[in-house]
């Protein structure tokens, strides 16, 4: 029996106004996600994917269809959920250890008495950042910074954690120690992860589920692939796993067939 939803995203759909008619950028979304279950979005650029995530944030209202987190319909963004961007969203005149405590004050007053302690400067440590807290955002490399806005997220404790593409913007080897760190903390906590990245490798490295978006406009789901590895996961193991193979190409090849029916390029990154 699978488990009870944690999160329910139902008939979503996100419509504009231009000055040419509307705009539809996303119909009939429409996912389950089960508490500590780890999705990746995935699909080409335009396709509606930060949409949706946005409107999971709380930043963005659906034109249909709505989401509810842990039995509670979203309606605007809130604590429940930590989020990391592209870039880093630091506020430059605080230092690392300012900007990690913002989210530790902010559910401070929802931490269960008599609960361990919760630190600054574990939060720090956990994602290899250790006496680094006076230092400002703009001394710090913009890996390092991507360090700080996960360790901020995941000081928030939150119920759902939401990433929108927050590796695409680094090089390749700071992604991979990175994705080595998120992955490091998610076994360590099983947070809810919904995350969008256009790296088919990072999404089979990260993913118990790969929710692949059919081309926009108009984006909907096109095909969900279970990604079942063993977990802890080392991309050494998965290199020689004939699995890994068969999803790689299902992936490309969905990916391919949406390009050549749309007009979006094929991105195999």
């Amino acid at each position: 029996m699978l488990p009870p939803a944690f999160v329910e995203i139902a008939q979503l759909g996100k419509t504009y106004e231009t000055p040419s008619g509307p705009a539809v950028i996303v119909r009939d979304f429409t996912l389950e996600v089960a508490q500590g279950e780890f999705v990746c979005l995935l699909g080409h650029s335009g396709c509606g994917k930060s949409t949706v995530l946005s409107i999971l944030m709380g930043l963005n209202t659906p034109t249909t269809g709505g989401v509810v987190i842990a039995g509670r319909e979203v309606d605007g963004p809130g604590t429940d959920r930590g989020v990391v961007f592209q870039a880093a969203t630091l506020l430059p005149w605080l230092t690392v250890r300012e900007n990690v405590r913002l989210a530790l004050d902010q559910v401070s007053s929802r931490r269960p008495r008599g609960g361990a302690p919760r630190s600054v400067e574990m939060y720090l440590e956990q994602v290899g950042l250790a006496g680094q807290g006076d230092r400002l955002p703009r001394e710090l490399s913009a890996g390092m910074q991507q360090r700080v806005g996960i360790a901020r997220a995941f000081a928030l404790e939150p119920r759902l954690l939401l990433l929108d593409e927050p590796f695409s913007l680094l090089d390749a080897l700071t992604r991979m120690e990175l994705q080595d760190t998120l992955m490091r903390l998610w076994e360590g906590s099983r947070r809810t992860v919904i995350m969008v990245t256009h790296d088919v490798d990072e999404a089979l490295l990260l993913a118990d589920r790969i929710v692949l978006m059919t081309s926009g406009p108009a984006a909907a789901v096109g095909k969900i692939l279970d990604v079942r590895f063993a977990r802890p996961r080392s991309r050494d193991d998965l290199v020689v796993d004939p699995e890994y193979f068969w999803l790689r190409d299902a992936v490309l090849t969905f990916l391919e067939e949406e390009a050549q029916g749309g007009s979006e390029p094929l991105c195999l990154i």
